[in-house]
């Protein structure tokens, strides 16, 4: 009896099988996903019927990471998984985005998608075969869904692209590059970059796309051999009778609502409208209150594309390629070591950047060993009132955590190596206001208090929302979308970047995909918009600041050998407390033997540094020592001549003439020079006092 099959293909050169019908058979739709010793397991469920109520598709995706795919026990007192690592959220978002578009509007269903990693190794990454394994489960499955869609990730080694590539080649790669799409189209894109041209990035995503082509022909020959027949669900659709009247009644009061070009007046405006049109249809309002507003939504989405697409005019008045008016200032916080604020627009973020040591880095537990500790952190928050709204505040979302993601890849390219610049950096982005963008707002807030910190980065760096309205053939793009064109427009195209080339992408499309030429469009015009806005953030601060903050540490390194770490540290960590008590200092010591050593005043710095110097300093006959006598014996006096170092002066070495007691002439806590006349071989010093201080 044959249980289960097994497919197999081939993504990158390297053999890729899909085992599906022999686990969880309760599933919808089931598969396992493998690729070396990396395997990830998905599952979707669909729930009988629609949930009451809704008015959006509740789609549910969660990436979980295990570690004992890696062979780890988790940390914390339960020794067990807890919340979602943000790398975890971060996968999640990219399985959702591309497969969301392609489920029919009015689906109320709740769809479950859940990516589980069986077994990782390096150099094999999980991301992409959890993406592929959410469109096999769904294709396969009886849960209605417009795909397949296929995702790969693409590196940019020498001037060759290369499809899902290894650990090694991921650290040499340009670009850190997701792609989805079906096989007419690009669904998501997603990517990090050191600063690539706009050319470099477009022909690397048609070079994913031809990947994703083979991988939707093979997922379409699975579903063909055992798909199950989708599901009859029930799908929301406005009653055609309330929709005709309610169109007929607000038509021309819709106009007036959108000639107004201010959003607040605009809202007040719209809110009126809705008002009236409620009051109007009271008698049915009961019954088709849905309806009623489902057709107050087309209305309005149907009149603001019209307008964008055939006259050229966007909801504030702007032309396609304008962007709105922005202004920057900067060193606004004085005990903060960097801040700024960015407004652009009704979008506004206050960024502030704090500088810390190597003990503030981030330590991450995850299946990727390159992801253990991280040094730059970028987060982004987004409180209630920057949309006029009032109610609680709330730990981030999967959105705030997206957008800080983004923000943090945008800037990483620039940012100093650590041996240029010794410190962890951390920037936070609080939105104050918004009306779009924000992401591209704290890229750009975060650039300005970067440089108002000190943080010598390579280069500025700004970003822009790019927007998209398809009616039919003709495709209109916007530069710097603002929050209505985003919610009825059809994509949201995010582009950062320097004024060399691209460190950012993020692009979700809401339509079932676009071509090449509209790519080339959208990123060509974003980037004569981010040279707009980089030129206006310069005009507020053009130059990274020659001194850091006052308040910020102040952090010096040097390397001693490895071989001396212990006598730094000492005896249960004697030595380097004593140190840290004397100095004030902070002291971290890495395997490699590199120390960095930290506080708020540099002499205080370098007086550590010389006292860790002479600890790890080997003891040499003919050098002499400043230090204190410590003990007294019948035969002599011994000397620290550096802490956890000390040496013995022999009471015949203590003087030119014949001394009787030692304490003749030195006692505990006398301060003498002394000079080094023998060393063992068992590390054992000998002196001979020089002069008594």
């Amino acid at each position: 009896m044959e249980i289960g099959k097994i497919f197999h293909t081939t993504i990158g050169g390297r053999e890729v099988t899909v085992e599906t019908g022999k686990y969880c058979g309760q599933a919808n739709g089931h598969c396992i996903v493998s690729c070396g010793e990396t395997s990830v397991m998905v599952n979707v469920t669909m729930s009988e019927k629609p949930r009451e109520g809704m008015d959006f598709f509740p789609l549910g995706v969660d990436f979980e990471e295990k570690m004992y795919a890696v062979g780890r026990i988790p940390g914390g007192y339960k020794r067990r998984e807890g919340r979602a690592s943000d790398k975890a959220i971060l996968t999640s978002r990219l399985i959702d985005r591309p497969i969301r578009p392609l489920f029919e509007k009015g689906f109320y269903n709740d769809v479950a998608v859940v990516a589980t990693a069986l077994s990782v190794e390096p150099d094999v990454a999980p991301e992409p075969l959890a993406m592929l394994g959410s469109s096999i489960a769904l294709s396969i499955s009886d849960i209605p869904f417009a795909g397949p869609t296929g995702s790969v990730n693409v590196g940019l080694i020498d001037g060759k692209y290369i499809i899902n590539p290894d650990a090694k080649q991921r650290e040499q790669s340009l670009i850190n590059l997701t792609v989805s799409g079906t096989d007419e189209a690009i669904l998501m894109v997603e990517a990090g970059a050191k600063e690539v041209s706009e050319e470099e990035m477009l022909q690397g995503i048609m070079f994913a796309h031809e990947a994703i082509k083979e991988q939707v022909k093979f997922i379409k020959k699975m579903a063909k051999e055992i798909g199950k027949k989708k599901a009859k669900v029930d799908v929301y659709h406005v009653d055609a009778k309330v929709d005709k009247a309610v169109r007929k009644y607000a038509d021309k009061l819709m106009d007036k609502v959108l000639d107004e070009f201010d959003r607040t007046k605009r809202d007040e405006k719209e809110q009126e409208l809705d008002e009236k049109v409620f009051k109007h249809f009271g008698e049915i309002l009961e019954e088709h209150q849905k309806d009623i507003e489902t057709s107050l939504y087309n209305l309005k989405k149907e009149k603001v594309r019209a307008k964008i697409s055939e006259k050229g005019i966007r909801p504030d008045g702007r032309s396609t390629h304008e962007i709105r008016p922005i202004w920057c200032e900067t060193g606004l916080l004085p005990r903060v070591h960097g801040s700024a604020v960015f407004t652009r627009g009704q979008t506004q973020v206050l960024t502030t950047c704090t500088l810390g040591t190597v003990s503030d880095m981030q330590s991450i537990e995850g299946l990727h060993p390159e992801d253990e500790v991280k040094r730059y952190m970028h987060q982004y928050n987004m409180p209630p009132y920057t949309t006029g709204e009032a109610r609680p505040l709330k730990s981030p979302g999967r959105r705030e955590i997206g957008h800080g993601a983004l923000a943090e890849r945008s800037l990483e390219p620039v940012l100093p190596s650590f041996d240029e610049f010794p410190y962890s950096i951390r920037t936070v982005s609080d939105v104050l206001s918004s009306n779009g963008s924000t992401s591209q707002a704290s890229v750009c807030g975060s650039t300005l208090a970067l440089m108002d910190a000190g943080v010598p980065i390579k280069a500025p760096v700004a970003g822009v929302a790019m927007g998209l309205i398809k009616e039919g053939k003709k495709v209109t793009v916007l530069t710097d979308i603002q929050g209505l064109e985003d919610f009825l427009g059809d994509m949201d195209f995010k582009v950062a970047g320097t004024k060399k080339g691209i460190t950012a992408i993020q692009m979700d499309i809401k339509i079932k995909g676009i071509d090449e030429q509209i790519l080339r469009e959208a990123l060509e015009q974003a980037r004569v918009g981010r040279l707009h806005i980089l030129s206006k953030m310069m005009e507020c601060l053009d130059h990274v600041r020659p001194e850091l903050s006052k308040y910020a540490p102040k952090i010096i390194n040097f390397d001693i050998d490895p071989d001396k770490i212990g006598d730094v540290v000492g005896k249960s960590g004697k030595t380097i407390n004593k140190i840290i008590d004397e100095t004030g200092v902070k002291i971290d010591i890495s395997d490699e033997g590199k120390v960095c050593v930290s506080s708020c005043d540099p002499a205080q710095n370098e007086r550590a540094k010389q006292i860790i110097l002479s600890i790890v300093e080997d003891v040499t006959v003919g050098k002499q020592y400043v230090g204190t006598v410590s003990r007294i014996t019948k035969f002599g006096a011994f000397v620290d001549i550096a802490p956890g170092k000390d040496g013995m002066i022999h009471i015949s070495k203590l003087s030119k003439d014949h001394v009787e007691k030692v304490e003749d002439v030195v006692n505990i806590g006398d301060k003498v020079k002394a000079e080094v006349i023998k060393v063992d071989d068992k590390g054992r010093v000998d002196l001979k006092l020089v002069e008594k201080l």
